[in-house]
C-alpha cells in the first residue's frame, strides 16, 4: 500500500467512526432536547406563572385579546365610569417627630433638617423639622387604605401589583406634628393583555395648607 492509498483509507476510516459516533450521541441530544423543551413548557403553563407574569403586559399589541374574563370586564367599565372623579378622600394622619425618626432609620437619612428639632429652630426656614418627601411618599398606601386588605378598593382583583409612579412631586413641606390626608383621582385605565392597568393622581394634603405636600400619579396593575 503506498501513501496516498494509506491516506485515503484512513481518511474513510475516521469519516465513518465520525459518523457512527454523531449517530450513537444524536438520540441522546434529542431526549435532552426533549426534556429541557418539556420543562420549559410545564413551567410556562403551569396556571400560576402563564395567568401572572407582571412583565408580560409590556408586549402587549392592540390586535391581542385583552379583558379575559367577565370579572375583568366588569371592573373595566366600572373604573372607566370614573374616570377624572375623586375616587377617595382619606383621614387625616399625624406625622409625628417619632415617625421622622424612624423613616431616617431606616433610610440613612439623619440630616439635621429632618432629626434635630433644637437645630432646626434655630436654623431652618421652615423652624421645625420637616418630614422627608419620600417618607411622605412612603404613606402613600396608609393614607389611602389601600395596605388593608379587608378595604381593598379592588375587591375584584386576585392580585394587585404595585408597577411604580410616573410623576412625583414635593409642593410643600411636612413640620413635624402636622396631620396629612390622602385625595385620590382616577386619571387612566388601560386594558393590558392579561391585567388592567390603573394610574390614580394622589394628592397628599396638609391641614391649614392650600397647597399640597406630594402629588404622585401611581401606576397599578390588576390580575385577575
Amino acid at each position: 500500500m503506498n501513501v496516498i492509498e494509506f491516506i485515503r483509507e484512513t481518511t474513510e476510516n475516521i469519516q465513518q467512526n465520525n459518523a457512527e459516533f454523531i449517530a450513537k450521541l444524536e438520540p441522546r441530544f434529542r431526549n435532552w432536547s426533549d426534556i429541557l423543551n418539556d420543562k420549559i413548557d410545564n413551567t410556562l403553563n403551569n396556571p400560576w406563572i402563564s395567568r401572572f407574569n407582571p412583565f408580560d403586559d409590556d408586549n402587549w399589541t392592540a390586535e391581542e385579546t385583552v379583558l379575559q374574563g367577565l370579572e375583568a370586564e366588569k371592573v373595566y367599565k366600572s373604573l372607566k365610569k370614573q374616570l377624572g372623579k375623586e375616587t377617595f378622600l382619606g383621614q387625616w394622619y399625624t406625622v409625628d417627630q417619632d415617625c421622622i425618626n424612624q423613616f431616617a432609620d431606616v433610610t440613612g437619612d439623619h440630616q439635621w433638617i429632618h432629626t434635630d428639632p433644637d437645630r432646626a429652630r434655630k436654623e431652618s426656614p421652615f423652624k421645625s423639622t420637616i418630614a422627608h418627601g419620600f417618607l411622605t411618599l412612603a404613606l402613600i398606601p396608609t393614607l389611602t387604605e389601600t395596605d388593608n386588605p379587608d378595604n381593598s378598593p379592588y375587591p375584584e382583583a386576585r392580585i394587585v401589583v404595585n408597577y411604580g409612579l410616573n410623576q412625583v412631586r414635593f409642593p410643600f413641606p411636612v413640620k413635624s406634628g402636622s396631620r396629612v390626608r390622602a385625595r385620590t383621582r382616577l386619571v387612566s385605565v388601560v386594558p393590558m393583555k392579561r391585567s388592567i392597568e390603573v394610574v390614580n393622581e394622589v394628592s397628599i394634603e396638609v391641614e391649614k395648607s392650600r397647597r399640597p405636600a406630594c402629588v404622585a400619579e401611581t401606576v397599578l396593575r390588576l390580575y385577575f
